[in-house]
């Protein structure tokens, strides 16, 4: 029987006779220990000779990393110094070479010099280094140079332009070679907007097919991204068809079907170049060649037109118009005559029409009410090509993704599955990051214990300066930071007793024949937690302004006692925003009198912190901006507050930032609101506005959901 065989596979032969593997013994006596410090152990082992010191030298990394109790590490160290020293006794002698020169206690001090510690390591680049500067600086170098072999050179040669535009006017046909290309793949790239780096040696990566959530905190560059793939600042395939739905389309006399239908460049260069071969073929053309050719390409460019449903299109385009909720009268109107929402609902109709390769859509349900928003997710569903949605409604991102991608710390991490997945999958993700953060961290430890430990001593010198070298080596370890909470405070007020706000049998209507709603009785108080849900032009936004007097009613009574304050919140009040000021600046028009520090505070208590403060309100994301119009209502500290789709724009975290303050606000609330995990964590009470009416809906927001989808 061989002298090792009961170890496994831990003997090979070399030139220098049998050499035993301490690496095998190892990992097969710790099989839990991070490889890393199995390495490093194993690397004190074989550089030095350290047979009989090894339980006092590897012990006590060896009982730290597993876990395992002394006594058993002893005994582990001892076996293992036997078969070193059984090894070692076949060694042929001749492999054995005396130093040359003697070890001088000058070579210890030199090692003193260059010590190091974790916490240079983990230290700011523009410390002072305590090893080797000519190393550091080559090693900088090289570094520098793969960067820029990456294309990674200044910042600003990256800088996203919001001047550069979408191209939509053109299509020209792509051979199918081309088409092939479906799949987005772009590496290590950079993207920064107004000096701040959004993205950092990014991937983006999007198979064809696949339904994506980008998601990340307000501000932190997410529409920037959509943009620069949307006008191919990066490199996006050119075989490839990207539309961007983010702005509302410039109204004019077209019809909101024609509207839809003209969008489709590729059916409009097609029908313009049937028409252009017929007229070659007609009678009154003399050029024989050219009708030759004409009649040679005209049945290809016709089974194009079949291909592409060429003649259904005016259906097509009225049933998605149906869906996004513009009746068969709306869809013969003139653009000019729709408001900005409406104007909005046809860029997306526009471009669920054109049905390109990849679908840019930039919260898209944002101008949508609840009914549309149902049908929007069943048609996303169905969507054969690609999609990447920037969206804050979590029902929505966990009805329609497949994928979702987390914008944070300039880089995009990827999760399979909906929103639900992700939060799970994050978690997990977390855990192991930190677990390899604590491995590393340890490794390191034990890397600077031995270089301190042995610094002065003779035998250990070579063996110090090795650790020393390979400390430095490592890449800077930072720790897992996760993202920081957001907390959102609106003051209490003073109680007032009831009744403040109260409808009573009102009615209202334009004129008589345009009633819009009737028989409408509501009372706020200082206890209400009240959602009104409906589609868009039942009533709601009527509702809201009887109660805030900015309308009268035809019929019945408005109710408000003359101490109440009330505030409101809506998309009005966010566009009137002075964008050439800064938050300070526009709290300090709003309410003079205060230092600038209690302003920032104000604003620190909606998540506007920092800088954000200082900079110009037209560089804040729209979420940021929802965060400005809070932080003014917190200072006008009202009784009522009066919430018109507050959560357009808020990222998830805010959302839930909301929420909570809503919950201990000691103030009435009354919300408009279609984003279905809102209403239904908010509310004690939800209305349902509909055929003129304010009905008390008794059951969840689940269950009305379900209601519409019969409907439907």
């Amino acid at each position: 029987m061989e002298p090792y065989s009961h170890l496994g596979p831990v003997a090979e032969s070399s030139q220098f006779g049998l050499m035993f593997s301490s690496a095998s013994y190892l990992e097969t006596k710790f099989p839990s220990v991070d490889s890393e410090i199995l390495e490093y152990v194993n690397g004190i082992i074989r550089d030095e000779d350290v047979k009989e010191e090894l339980f006092e030298t590897i012990g006590p990394i060896l009982i730290d990393s597993s876990g395992l109790p002394e006594e058993e590490i002893e005994s582990i160290c001892k076996e293992l110094s036997k078969l070193l020293g059984r090894v070692e006794d076949k060694v042929d002698d001749t492999s054995l070479k005396r130093l040359e020169e003697t070890f001088k206690m000058k070579d210890i001090e030199e090692i003193e010099k260059k010590k190091v510690s974790i916490s240079h390591i983990q230290a700011s680049a523009t410390r002072e280094s305590l090893v080797d500067q000519e190393q550091l600086r080559k090693s900088e170098e090289k570094r520098k140079l793969k960067a820029e072999k990456r294309g990674i050179n200044n910042f600003e040669a990256t800088e996203f332009s919001h001047d550069k535009k979408v191209d939509e006017t053109t299509w020209v046909p792509v051979d199918d070679d081309a088409k092939r290309v479906r799949d987005v793949r772009v590496e290590n790239f950079d993207i920064g907007f107004a000096g701040k780096r959004i993205l950092s040696n990014a991937t983006l990566s999007l198979n064809y097919g696949r339904r994506y959530g980008l998601i990340g905190r307000n501000g932190i560059g997410k529409s920037t991204l959509l943009k620069a793939i949307a006008t191919r600042q990066i490199d996006i395939p050119r075989s490839l068809s990207i539309l961007h739905v983010e702005q509302e389309i410039v109204g004019d006399d077209t019809t909101a079907l024609q509207c839809v239908i003209d969008a489709d460049l590729e059916r409009n260069y097609y029908l313009n170049k049937e028409a252009d071969l017929l007229k070659r073929l007609g009678d009154n053309y003399p050029d024989d060649k050219k009708k030759e050719k004409a009649l040679s390409e005209l049945p290809l460019v016709q089974k194009k037109l079949m291909d592409i449903e060429s003649d259904t299109a005016t259906t097509r385009a009225s049933k998605i118009l149906s869906g996004l909720g513009f009746s068969m009268e709306m869809q013969q109107k003139p653009t000019r005559t729709f408001s900005g929402g409406w104007r909005m609902r046809l860029s997306l109709a526009r471009a669920l029409f054109m049905k390109p390769d990849l679908l840019l859509l930039d919260e898209p349900t944002n101008t949508l009410d609840i009914v549309a928003m149902i049908w929007l997710e069943n048609y996303l569903l169905s969507w054969p090509k690609t999609v990447l949605v920037v969206s804050h409604d979590r029902s929505f991102l966990e009805g329609v993704t497949t994928d979702i991608i987390h914008l944070k710390d300039c880089n995009l991490a990827y999760y399979k599955g909906n929103y639900s997945t992700f939060l799970a999958a994050k978690e997990d993700r977390m855990k192991n990051q930190q677990r390899e953060y604590e491995n590393q961290l340890q490794y390191r430890q034990h890397l600077q214990s031995f270089i301190d430990r042995f610094r002065y001593n003779a035998k250990r010198a070579a063996q110090a300066q090795s650790k020393i070298k390979i400390l430095e080596k490592l890449p800077e370890l930072a720790p897992v930071v996760a993202e920081g909470a957001i907390h959102f405070n609106f003051p209490d007020p003073e109680f007032l007793n009831p009744p403040l706000l109260q409808l009573q049998d009102v009615e209202f209507g334009y004129d008589s024949a345009r009633l819009i709603i009737k028989d409408v009785n509501l009372n706020v108080d200082m206890s209400s937690r009240i959602a009104i849900i409906g589609a868009n032009g039942s009533g709601k936004t009527t509702i809201l302004k009887l109660i805030t007097e900015q309308l009268k009613p035809s019929k019945g009574q408005c109710y408000k006692q003359s101490k109440v304050k009330v505030s409101l919140f809506s998309q009005h009040h966010i566009d009137q925003l002075d964008l050439n000021v800064s938050s300070v600046e526009h709290l300090q028009t709003c309410f003079p009198g205060y230092d600038q520090e209690f302003y920032r505070g104000i604003l620190g208590s909606f998540g506007i912190t920092g800088a954000t403060s200082l900079q110009s309100i037209r560089t804040l994301s729209g979420g940021q901006k929802s965060r400005v119009v809070f932080a003014k209502m917190a200072m006008e500290n009202p009784h009522i507050m009066i919430l018109d789709e507050p959560t357009n724009h808020l990222d998830m975290d805010s959302i839930e930032a909301l929420l909570e303050a809503l919950k201990v606000y000691k103030g009435g609330v009354l919300v408009v609101a279609h984003d279905e995990r809102f209403v239904q964590e908010f509310s004690t009470d939800i209305y349902v506005c509909a055929n003129q009416k304010l009905s008390k809906w008794n059951k969840s927001m689940a269950e009305y959901k379900k209601s519409l989808k019969i409907d439907l």
